[in-house]
């Protein structure tokens, strides 16, 4: 098939030779059209519809499955076949029966994903902590609604959410469930969408609710004191950091670092470990290790074996003769997923939004949302009452004539004018004359009507209640409260997960024995490039290569053990070995910093410092004119952490961070152009990285600090004219031939 003409396409524009337009002749559609036309709404749907939870903790999924569950009676009935279950789902999610039974499996009790399982299980459902042991086929198992699940469903028939169509219009499903309790931080949730990602982990339904409760009362409660760390399914023990819990609790992302519980037996010589990590499974520890003794890195291990049986999880390592089993431990947690991080990444559509939340606001859009759902079951109440207390209000005015009523029925010829007759001789409406004239006529007397008419009273007294209660704030906040404490202390269970607060890490290796050393050069650009070359390659060529309108920014001898610190302007800091990066050539670009180290989105290169032994110190320098003088040792740490959050003040921008092993003379500019030096040997060294510092400079109004650099790569021609003797000082102005060069920060 000839194209329309001989010129090359438009690079913006695709050939669609598939698509046949008019007489047998091809069409063009620019790129940007087929992908709206053809993947966005895709890509909404997955977004929306598939694969983040809502405010109630559930996946859509989730959700049509526990609503078909509850709607064919399974809360309070017996077990039914698995595959009944997935049957009657179908009505709801069209998705496919394996699909269906793969998402039931993970909210069984039988399978411990959750702390709290929704769904009562009795067979084969696998197991969490199990990559390979597969559940049985649904027609072997059953299943029924877990009492818990009362929770769930408790307030859905009073219209407290929205009833939609399903996929066919042919019935009517819930759009979220109006959960009593913060499900959405209970139950752990995972899911990938397109261009973003959820990764919720549990917390323990206890502390959750008392940490709502608090929130309620005080919105500026620290939620640490009654939440201090997620509780997993699997148990294990959670190594507390304060710094690494703060972040995510206040930005949705961070990590936690989960470790496995084991215990020696001194009779046979032997370890057992009884929970591991959330993240991993028995056969990816076992595979891990079986590769380390092949290889020679693990010599202490005579058998390991899988002894997990209806008891629960065990893994049993036989132990040489003479081997300390801390130590060994200490190596395994080291190389092996016995020690692992849960990745915490909290988003959460809100309002078919998706938003990535910490937990504090996470608590307030359910307390709001929660809030909305009550005010809806009290409008709902309300409005059934006054129904009930205006039909009998016109069963009461009966009550006054009695043979009348019995006249009128009597006397009136035809049906349809029987309620007329009575709505004109007792002036009632017709929905009170529709009551009347349907009570049966053994009930036509005085005894059943004064019976009935007695609750007119309570019924109006009830609600003046309810409306009291949905016209007060505070009112509401209580019952929110009461029905909270209610959840804890009739579902509430203990921790699994144990919080090890002072607990001192196991010594690590310093490296692992295949890992060579060797003496590297470190080059890093301004744009946050950095190539690790190594003496030979570097006598080889000794011309670097960067990238256009890239320059070097330093230069530093190290070795291949080292250590490498970089700042950003995040108010964090990235550690990472020398190790791990390629060795590389002059020629070559290097690899980009942000990237390698994943850096958060916008995050950007401040300073870059080889620590060499941890002696010395960085002396940071702030927009505000102030400096702190921080121990390198601050940023030693014996775990392998990434990254260490609060690696400076965040009270003002940071302007130049300098590593230096001994105290010498540092030159400070300002926008104004005015320039003081000073020698370190003035500032004292801060015991915390966090520090504010002190006051170096004195700025003029609207001037701030530029950048800072040892004198000696300051450009000064004439240092003794800018030195200052006590601080803070306005130093002097700027002379022509003492303007520095001013790319001497990374400039990223």
């Amino acid at each position: 098939m000839a194209r329309k003409n001989n010129k090359e396409p438009d690079h913006k524009k695709i050939n669609t030779e598939g698509v046949m337009g008019l007489h047998g002749s091809t069409t063009e559609q620019a790129i940007s059209e087929t992908l709206e036309i053809n993947y966005m709404p895709y890509a909404m749907s997955v977004i929306v519809s598939r694969a983040l939870p809502e405010i109630d903790g559930f996946k859509p999924s989730h959700r049509k499955l526990l609503y078909t569950m509850y709607k064919m009676g399974l809360l309070s009935g017996a077990r039914t076949k698995s595959a009944n279950i997935v049957g009657q789902t179908m009505h709801l999610n069209p998705h496919g029966d394996a699909a269906i039974y793969e998402t039931m499996v993970r909210l069984t009790r039988g399978n411990e994903t959750l702390l709290h399982p929704f769904v009562d299980s009795k067979g084969n459902f696998g197991k969490v902590y199990s990559r390979d042991m597969a559940y049985a086929a649904a027609r072997y198992t059953e299943a029924k609604l877990d009492k818990f699940c009362a929770e769930l469903f408790r307030d859905i028939d009073f219209d407290t959410v929205d009833m939609v169509d399903n996929y066919d219009a042919t019935t009517k499903e819930p759009t979220l469930l109006p959960t009593t309790f913060p499900n959405v931080l209970v139950t752990a949730n995972q899911g990938i969408a397109v261009s973003m990602a959820s990764n919720i982990c549990s917390f323990n339904l206890r502390e959750v609710c008392m940490t709502a409760i608090a929130r309620m009362k005080n919105p500026d409660c620290d939620l640490l004191e009654t939440l201090p760390g997620p509780d997993f399914s699997t148990g294990g023990e959670l190594l507390y950091d304060e710094a690494a819990t703060r972040e995510v609790y206040a930005t949705g992302r961070g990590s936690f670092k989960l470790r496995a519980v084991w215990r020696y037996v001194k009779e046979g010589n032997l370890i057992e470990i009884t929970q591991i990590p959330y993240t991993t499974a028995t056969e990816v520890i076992m595979d891990k290790v079986a590769e380390l003794i092949k290889a020679g890195k693990i010599r202490e291990i005579a058998d390991m074996r899988d002894e997990t049986d209806l008891g629960g999880l065990k893994l049993t390592i036989d132990l040489k003769r003479g081997v300390d089993p801390e130590k060994l431990m200490a190596k395994l947690f080291r190389l092996t997923t016995l020690q692992d991080s849960f990745p915490c990444n909290f988003n959460v559509l809100i309002a078919g939004m998706p938003r990535v939340m910490g937990v504090g606001e996470i608590l307030e859009e359910w307390t709001a949302w929660r809030t909305d759902c009550v005010r809806r079951r009290l409008y709902f109440q309300i409005h059934k009452k006054e129904e009930r207390l205006h039909l009998l209000k016109g069963l009461e005015r009966i009550l006054l004539d009695i043979d009348k009523a019995i006249a009128i029925i009597r006397n009136t010829e035809l049906e349809d004018e029987v309620v007329p007759n009575l709505m004109i001789g007792f002036g009632i409406d017709q929905v009170q004359a529709d009551f009347v004239a349907e009570i049966r006529l053994r009930n036509i007397n005085r005894e059943y009507i004064l019976k009935q008419t007695k609750s007119i009273a309570e019924l109006e007294e009830e609600i003046a209640g309810l409306r009291q209660t949905l016209d007060s704030p505070k009112k509401l906040r209580d019952l929110l409260i009461r029905e909270l404490t209610q959840v804890a202390e009739k579902y509430g269970q203990p921790r699994r997960t144990k919080i090890l607060y002072d607990t001192l890490e196991l010594e690590a290796e310093a490296e692992e024995p295949d890992t060579p050393d060797y003496p590297v050069t470190v080059f890093v650009s301004k744009e946050g490039y950095l190539k690790k070359i190594t003496e030979k390659s570097l006598r080889g060529s000794a011309d670097q290569k960067f990238k256009e309108g890239d320059s070097l920014a330093f230069s530093q001898e190290s070795s291949n053990r080292g250590e490498i610190l970089v700042f950003t302007d995040k108010f964090q800091c990235y550690k990472s070995r020398l190790s791990e990066f390629e060795d590389g050539k002059a020629s070559a670009l290097g690899e980009y910093l942000p990237q390698k180290l994943g850096f958060d989105p916008g995050e950007n290169v401040i300073q870059v410092v080889l620590p060499g032994d941890y002696q010395g110190f960085v002396l940071f320098f702030f927009e505000n004119g102030k400096a702190a003088k921080v121990p390198l040792s601050a940023y030693e740490t014996k775990t392998n952490r990434k990254k260490l959050t609060g690696a400076y003040s965040d009270k003002s921008p940071l302007r130049a961070a300098l590593a230096l092993t001994e105290d010498t003379q540092v030159a400070v500019f300002t926008t104004d152009g005015r320039a003081a030096v000073f020698s370190t040997a003035q500032l004292l060294p801060k015991t915390t990285r966090a520090t504010q510092g002190v006051a170096v400079v004195t700025l003029k109004k609207k001037a701030t600090v530029e950048l800072a650099a040892p004198l000696e790569e300051s450009g000064l021609a004439n240092p003794a004219r800018y030195r200052i003797k006590t601080l803070p000082a306005a130093g002097a102005v700027l002379k022509p031939e003492d303007a520095p060069d001013r790319q001497l920060k990374l400039d990223v």
